[in-house]
């Protein structure tokens, strides 16, 4: 982009205050800063590493007939408990109907149950049934084999390090959970040590 004082130079005037002041308040593009290209650095390398776990998993999954869809419909239900279908729809994101059709997938393969609310019979509950945790317990199984396998092939001076990071990490993820408005609306506190 030419500005006014590089035309006055290259025409050989003096620039004019004006335009020497409005060069001077023109935002000049700028290099990360240390910390942010630390951050990308750091975010780069857990994209590579959480990819590749990833393909591990899926690979697990797709023997056990689950896609991510279904896994994160499990996961929703086993963290969050039985739940109207309405409801799971909501926090999928997705069309009660189509909700319906991932249940009724789910719940062909022993995974999901569909029962009638006591109150109000109208209204359908979907759980997760026995087929679906021994599906979550085997994945989380094979996720923690894999983290114990990546983990052994460090030394006891990396594994402390890792430890405080991840450490830090926890506690900086609850401190952004609870002080972020637009989270808070949604977060609420449950244990996501299974």
């Amino acid at each position: 982009m030419t500005t006014t004082r590089d035309a006055a130079a290259a025409q050989g005037a003096p620039p004019t205050p004006g335009a020497v002041r409005a060069a001077a308040a023109a935002p000049t593009p700028e290099a990360p800063s240390p910390s942010q290209a630390l951050i990308d650095s750091i975010l780069a390398d857990l994209r590579m590493g959480l990819g590749e776990l990833r393909c591990v998993g899926s690979e697990r999954m797709v023997r056990l007939g689950v896609s991510m869809t279904h896994l994160h419909l499990l996961s929703m239900l086993d963290h969050h408990g039985e739940m109207p279908m309405s409801r799971l729809a909501e926090l999928l994101d997705v069309s009660v109907s189509n909700a319906t059709g991932l249940v009724d997938r789910l719940e062909e393969r022993g995974l999901v149950e569909r029962v009638r609310d006591r109150e109000d019979r109208r209204v359908v509950i979907a759980r997760l049934a026995d087929g679906g945790r021994e599906a979550l317990n085997e994945l989380q199984i094979g996720r923690q084999d894999m983290i114990q396998r990546i983990l052994g092939e460090l030394d006891a001076d990396q594994l402390e390090r890792v430890a405080m990071a991840v450490r830090d990490v926890r506690d900086a993820t609850l401190a952004v959970l609870a002080t972020d408005p637009s989270i808070a609306a949604f977060w609420h506190a449950h244990d996501h040590r299974t």
